[in-house]
Order: structure tokens, then C-alpha cells, then sequence
């Protein structure tokens, strides 16, 4: 039996599964609560009460009736009057989230979590638990039967095409990609449906006569960079099927910690955009502190209301744990790179380089020295009072507001594709 198991492994490279999970903030609820939502339309939307709420995902029984991702709230229940609108509850997602990812851990070490509701597992060491195919069967009978959720497999020798694959059959979809399978599968489709070109990309394309996926593969490569740069030779390889960047394992040490928040309007004030990033602040260093560990540079992600995103960072002097600091810079970088008149849909501040604070020598500013303990006893004092009180408890006048911002505090409410310290946080 090994030796035919064996014959499905290669002897070099790699097997990947990319486990994307089916509508997942719509089908958590449904396992949740069967009774109330099994087989009805349903969508989660951030804002429930106004009607100019987002819908952020909708189930399978609601796009049959042509609900869609994107929608607002108006626009769903004028497509399916019967549409039932769900308030995101990110501490119920979280403990599904973990429950998913527990299982795909429980047959490779290799996990490395995109978002709340995807990730690569790397199986090339796992031929003890059977074929690529028998452990993603598996693992997708696990989620099913365990958890209650519908979830899509892609199975391939690198993770580029393991996401192509999940993406082609939903929901409960088993699909294998290899890279002799690229030409006949892939080729004929448009460049935008390669996973990392956009509309824009794909717009650019166009112009250079390079329509499909198999055009690009064969491609001048010199042409290309000299049109896209090094994002050119990436297309080119993409094309023919080939990556080679590792799966990560995520879960022995976080590199980043973030947070981003999609607003109920369109903003341009100042003094909103300063309020907003004091509560994204504020929380990514709650949770920087809570790991021990320190940051050495700080980055903001912009998002425009036609979903353009844009990030900037900066790498600072020396590292910190500080929400005043962190608020400082995300503020700075906000002025220096945006045009205040140009609308804002979503702000988020990511903390990256992370050190353990026991490893981190402070080199404490000249003038600060004498400061520096006493504002580290005030933040401590103020995490034990959070902690045992609550998030709440404990506020500065600024963040003080009605916007969703605010909201980032309450663990139900609260959530992003960019919090991944969750997944070995069982007690949070």
C-alpha cells in the first residue's frame, strides 16, 4: 500500500492544498444555528439597520437569486425581499476559523493562514495519512461533518496553482491543478482570471495584444519587464504554472499583527480619518502587548470606494509597543501619501518586524528616558483594568465616537482578514 501511496508524492517538489472555506461568515451562522438560517437566503452585512450597508458575503441560497458580495443592503432586498440581514459576529467566526484550521493542522505542521476563512497547507511529509486526494477528501469531510461547513480544496504542486484550483469548483469542490494541466485548463482563459493580475493589470495587457493566460506564457519576457518590472517576470512564470514560494507556518510566531476597518460612508475629514486610526491604534497595540512583543515598523492600508488599495510603511528608529506612537506614525504616513479630498472606504494599521520584547533592547530617546517607565507603568496599569473590565473601560476623548472604529473593541464585532494571532489564542 505505501509504495502505491508513494507514486502520488513527487520525489522532488512539493504538494499544496489551497482550503478555501464556502461563504463563511454566512455558513458559520447556518451551523450555528440550523434552526434559523439552514437553506434560506441570508447576507452579512456590516451596517444591518441603514440600508446603505455592504454585503460582505451572502449564502448560496441567496446568490441563486441574484444577490451578490458588493451589494448594498437596498440593493439585496430588492433582488430577494426575503433576504435575511445578519450583523458580523467576528468572535463566532474566530472559534470556527480555528476549528477549521485545527483540523487541516492535525495533518501538517506546514499551515499558513491567508485570512479568517482560507489557507495553504504543504502535505509533501503526509503520505502516512494516505494520497493528496485522500487526505483533502478528508480534511473536507472533517469540516463538513465536525463543523457543519462547506469548504473548496485546491490540490497542486505549488500554492499559486492549489488557489486556482479551490477557486474552480465551489461549494464542496475537490479539485487537482498540475502543471502539465496548465495549457488545456488555464490558457484559454483571460489574464484577469490569473490569480494576482487585476483589471488593471489585465487592462494594461490588452494594450500589448496579450489577452489570455496562454498568451502571456509565451510572452517576451524583457518586453514585460520593461512594461511591469520585476511583477513582469512573475506574470510570465505565473502563466506557465509555476511558483516556489514556501508555505509559511504561521502559527509558532505571528510577523505581523493588523487590523483594518470598512466604514459605513465614504470619508475625506481629517479629523474622522485621525479618529478612526486612534481606535485601529489602540487595538493593535492591545494585542502587540498581549503577545510580549514589540514592532520596528508600522504600515496603514488605504481603500477607495471603487476598492483600489494602497499600502505605505515606515520602519522606525527604534521599536515600540505604544498606541501613541503607532497613531503618530499611521497619521503621518496617511498625510504624506493621500490627498485629503479623496474619499477613504476602509483604513487599516499593520504592525510588522515583530521582536520579542524580552529580546528587544529600547534604545530610549535622550530626552525621554525619564518618561519612558512611567508611561510603560501607565500602560500596563490600564491593560490590567481593560483586561478585567473590559475594552471599554478605559478610554482617551478621541476615541469617543459612533463610527465603526469604535466597534473594533468588542470582541463579536471586531474582525479582519488580517488578524491571524487568533489561531493559538484559544483563550482570548
Amino acid at each position: 500500500m505505501e509504495g502505491t501511496v508513494d507514486e502520488y508524492y513527487p520525489s522532488r517538489g512539493r504538494v499544496v492544498l489551497h482550503i478555501d472555506m464556502n461563504a463563511f461568515y454566512c455558513s458559520v451562522h447556518e451551523a450555528d444555528e440550523p434552526e434559523k438560517y439552514k437553506g434560506i437566503p441570508t447576507a452579512v452585512a456590516g451596517s444591518v439597520e441603514l440600508r446603505k450597508g455592504v454585503i460582505v458575503t451572502c449564502s448560496y441560497a441567496a446568490r441563486r437569486l441574484g444577490v451578490s458580495t458588493g451589494m448594498t443592503v437596498s440593493q439585496g432586498l430588492k433582488k430577494c425581499p426575503e433576504l435575511v440581514v445578519i450583523q458580523p459576529d467576528f468572535h463566532l467566526y474566530r472559534k470556527y476559523s480555528r476549528a477549521f484550521m485545527d483540523i487541516a493542522y492535525s495533518y501538517s505542521p506546514l499551515l499558513q493562514a491567508v485570512s479568517i476563512d482560507e489557507c495553504y497547507l504543504d502535505i509533501t511529509g503526509s503520505r502516512q495519512f494516505g494520497t493528496p486526494l485522500d487526505i483533502a477528501r478528508e480534511i473536507q469531510t472533517r469540516i463538513r461533518e465536525e463543523l457543519g461547513l462547506p469548504c473548496s480544496i485546491g490540490i497542486a504542486p505549488n500554492k499559486l496553482l492549489a488557489k486556482m484550483a479551490s477557486d474552480m469548483k465551489k461549494p464542496n469542490g475537490l479539485t487537482v491543478l498540475r502543471i502539465r494541466d496548465v495549457p488545456e485548463i488555464l490558457w484559454g482563459r483571460p489574464c484577469q482570471e490569473m490569480f494576482g493580475i487585476g483589471r488593471k493589470t489585465a487592462e494594461k495587457l490588452k494594450k500589448l495584444q496579450i489577452h489570455t493566460i496562454g498568451q502571456l506564457a509565451v510572452a517576451d519576457e524583457n518586453m514585460l519587464v520593461q512594461r511591469f518590472g520585476i511583477a513582469g517576470s512573475w506574470m510570465k512564470q505565473a502563466a506557465n504554472g509555476l511558483d516556489d514560494s514556501p508555505v509559511r507556518d504561521d502559527r509558532e510566531k505571528n510577523k505581523s499583527v493588523g487590523h483594518t476597518t470598512t466604514l459605513p460612508k465614504d470619508l475625506t475629514d481629517s479629523q474622522d480619518i485621525h479618529r478612526v486610526f486612534l481606535n485601529l491604534a489602540d487595538q493593535v497595540t492591545r494585542r502587540l502587548r498581549r503577545q510580549r512583543m514589540m514592532a520596528q515598523t508600522v504600515q496603514i492600508t488605504i481603500r477607495t470606494p471603487d476598492m483600489r488599495t494602497i499600502t505605505r510603511s515606515k520602519s522606525l528608529e527604534t521599536v515600540t509597543d505604544r498606541m501613541d506612537e503607532v497613531y503618530r506614525e499611521a497619521c503621518d504616513l496617511y498625510h504624506k501619501h493621500w490627498k485629503s479630498e479623496r474619499p477613504v472606504r476602509l483604513l487599516g494599521i499593520t504592525l510588522q518586524n515583530l521582536v520579542d520584547k524580552e529580546d528587544s533592547a529600547l534604545q530610549l530617546d535622550l530626552f525621554d528616558y525619564s518618561e519612558q517607565p512611567k508611561k510603560e507603568a501607565l500602560t500596563k496599569t490600564m491593560d490590567l483594568l481593560r483586561d478585567k473590565f473590559g475594552e471599554s473601560a478605559v478610554l482617551t476623548a478621541g476615541m469617543l465616537t459612533e463610527d465603526p472604529s469604535a466597534l473594533i473593541r468588542n470582541h463579536k464585532i471586531r474582525g479582519t482578514s488580517l488578524q491571524r494571532d487568533f489561531l493559538k489564542e484559544p483563550g482570548e
